[in-house]
């Protein structure tokens, strides 16, 4: 008999790597195309989105097994997250096809559409990272020396990256209501290394406590080690959340 749990995790590794595998797509047609790397139209968004959603994909399912949660709603959350993770993906690739920006674009029918289901999975995505991150600090994660505080510091780290995910949405959505196009698209600029940065937080601190567990190192210089490392990466973060409110 198959284990349900498994073969969630199955699903959601392999939607993830089919993710990564779209951004490297994309990659190599930049490479032949060209056309510019920044900017609202560009190949660097199917390349970025595909390669970010498809790593935090397959990091929130393996870090996720170390929370107290139910097999069921862990699994309910996940094929949620996976569906997400592929719809703003599909979105923004379909968008960058067409030669059109993904986020913030009212100037059609179809564009505004494609722009508010980006909106929406945006929404669902803090929702449901947000219940994640909240499991994670009701009981205690479970894992190697470290492990716990790597998925606490991780999931909170990754709020800010939520947070200031929205902060962008709301902040373009607001110029873009008010006849201001060109200037949403370029009011995101000044958050992006926050958000970036305080993204991927969910799997350095616990790919490194995970490592740790190779060394001959006891669980308290572990521990420490990973104490660490979490108070470095939320120093980075809290640098470049200073850039942004210098330069919003």
């Amino acid at each position: 008999m198959k284990n349900p749990r498994a073969t969630v995790d199955r699903v959601c590794h392999t939607t993830g790597l089919l993710l990564i595998l779209s951004g490297l797509v994309h990659l190599v047609v930049f490479a032949v195309d060209g056309g510019p790397w920044d900017g609202p139209v560009s190949w660097r968004k199917p390349v970025t989105f595909g390669l970010s959603f498809g790593v935090t994909l397959i990091a929130v399912t393996w870090v996720t097994s170390y929370l107290r949660t139910g097999d069921r709603l862990r699994a309910a959350l996940l094929l949620v997250f996976a569906a997400d993770c592929v719809v703003e993906v599909g979105g923004i690739t379909l968008q960058a096809w067409r030669r059109a920006p993904s986020h913030l674009n009212m100037e059609t029918p179809f564009d505004t559409g494609v722009s508010m289901t980006l909106a929406v999975g945006g929404g669902v995505l803090v929702v449901l990272l947000t219940l994640f991150a909240v499991a994670s600090f009701r009981h205690r994660p479970t894992g190697p020396a470290g492990m716990p505080l790597a998925v606490r510091s991780g999931f909170a780290l990754l709020l800010v990256a939520l947070a200031s995910g929205a902060a962008m949405i709301a902040r373009g959505v607001v110029l873009t209501r008010t006849g201001h196009q060109e200037a949403a698209y370029h009011s995101t600029a000044p958050l992006k290394p926050l958000h970036g940065v305080s993204l991927h937080a969910v799997l350095v601190l616990p790919l490194l406590a995970r490592l740790l567990t190779r060394t001959p190192w006891g669980e308290g210089v572990r521990r420490r080690i990973v104490a660490t490392a979490a108070g470095c990466y939320a120093a980075a973060v809290a640098v470049a959340g200073l850039w942004a409110a210098l330069t919003y």
